[in-house]
């Protein structure tokens, strides 16, 4: 595993940890953004690396409120996913990034974007996959 990659895992990891623990919210966005970054930087990188660092980013927007932000990461994701022909559970949650931001902005949006993520949740192919989704849908 190249350095970059490993700085990039473990920066991502920690995000989960400060999203849970809120214990610090300038290190959790600073941390995600950076994650993000490593894993561009690394030789490994894919596609789908991409679309889960967006992913996680539009999270963090979530958590803190900042739903413009939290819609434009999302749609980065997407836009990976669509790009690369990306489906499976990538896809499911990248409906769901846009379902999660729309509804801080009560824009009318969430809706859609929760039935696309229900679908595509439902074709995920790995059962264990599926029901870690269906653990994060129920959060919407």
């Amino acid at each position: 595993m190249s350095e970059e990659r490993q700085r990039g895992v473990d920066l991502f990891n920690e995000v989960w940890r400060l999203m849970e623990s809120r214990e610090d919210d300038d290190r959790m966005l600073h941390a995600t953004h950076a994650s993000r970054y490593h894993w561009a930087e690394a030789e490994e990188c894919g596609p789908e690396n991409l679309a889960r660092g967006e992913w996680q980013i539009s999270r963090v927007y979530t958590v803190l409120g900042r739903p413009e932000p939290a819609i434009w990461h999302a749609r980065r994701c997407l836009e990976h996913c669509e790009q690369n022909a990306i489906g499976d559970w990538d896809l499911a949650y990248a409906y769901e990034a846009l379902a999660r931001a729309h509804a801080l902005t009560g824009d009318g949006e969430a809706e859609q974007w929760k039935t696309k993520a229900r679908a595509a949740g439902d074709a995920i192919a790995d059962p264990a996959e599926r029901e870690h989704f269906d653990e994060d849908y129920a959060t919407l």
